[in-house]
């Protein structure tokens, strides 16, 4: 069994690549049942932690991730997300490789958003926010620089020094980033935001014509980044309909106040892929796409590292 680096997934995983593997499993598709959640009571005065086990299957490949999702881990100077993937041969089960699963998540999660991007947001989009300064805002920041035209990545945290550090290290790599202390999305055309936030950040009033707004850190029911009003005058489209609708807080949040109903849902990456949902349909639409993560996606990345690297 073949043990893969952090640094292996990167180099195995080109967006543009990565992207096509993942547009690729949505057309097809594969077995992946929701994620089993398991919440990890509170250890140290640390907040209530989280177990994820996603698992997916295809003719040739199994699949499973194990996800730790510890919301402390910040004042630890570690991730709040820690993942390792297995991955086997379907026919006989033999474990294949061991995967970084931290690395494989970010570069998937970022993957999925341009992939949706690419149909939902403006072609001629220039100016990027990104609302969070851990790992997969990196991610984020580097995937919408690379597979749109940008000139400008602007990143922000609750923390202005988390921020600022960010886009040091992204500037040095060439990109377009800069730090701001100011979460308004107004002006910009992609909002990309991955925080662990309770309470809106992106409020519909505030959003200009013609943005696309990417949701990606509101992983389950009780949390969100968006509030009603913006998912009410945007076309919504979610990663997966039965995991969006149960997990997604965004959206199960925004249902609950009756500020949208299921029908407001106006497709899933699925239908996107596959042509079903003609995506952007004018230049002045909002756009919405809300992910919470589907495990096609990481078996779709663990594949093409497997395979290529």
């Amino acid at each position: 069994m073949r043990i893969i680096s952090a640094e292996q997934i990167q180099a195995s995983l080109p967006w543009e690549g990565l992207e096509a593997a993942l547009e690729s499993m949505f057309r097809q598709g594969c077995n992946a049942p929701l994620r089993h959640r398991h919440p990890l009571p509170p250890v140290h005065g640390a907040a209530e932690g989280m177990l994820l086990l996603m698992p997916a299957w295809s003719d040739n490949y199994t699949g499973v991730k194990i996800v730790h999702v510890a919301p402390g881990n910040g004042a630890r100077g570690l991730p709040a997300v820690q993942a390792v993937y297995l991955l086997s041969d379907a026919a006989t089960g033999q474990p294949l490789a061991m995967l970084d699963g931290g690395e494989l998540t970010d570069r998937r999660t970022a993957a999925a958003s341009t992939l949706a991007g690419r149909l939902l947001a403006r072609k001629d989009s220039r100016r990027l926010l990104v609302l969070g300064a851990g790992r997969v805002g990196a991610a984020l920041a580097e995937a919408w620089c690379d597979r749109f035209p940008l000139e400008q990545a602007a990143i922000w945290s609750r923390n202005p020094a988390h921020a600022r550090a960010l886009a040091e290290r992204l500037a040095a790599h060439g990109l377009p980033a800069v730090a701001t202390e100011d979460p308004d999305p107004a002006g910009y055309d992609i909002v990309s935001a991955a925080t662990l936030s309770e309470t809106p950040l992106v409020r519909g009033a505030a959003v200009s014509p013609g943005t696309h707004v990417d949701l990606v850190g509101a992983f389950r029911p009780t949390m969100r980044e968006s509030d009603g009003a913006l998912l009410a005058r945007a076309t919504l489209v979610l990663d997966t309909r039965a995991g969006g609708l149960a997990e997604a807080g965004d959206v199960v949040q925004a249902i609950a106040e009756g500020a949208i109903t299921e029908a407001h849902v106006a497709a899933d990456l699925f239908e996107l892929c596959r042509g079903t949902h003609p995506g952007r349909r004018d230049g002045a639409e909002v756009t919405v796409f809300k992910s919470v993560g589907w495990a096609g996606e990481d078996l779709a990345a663990a594949i093409l590292t497997y395979t290529t690297g």
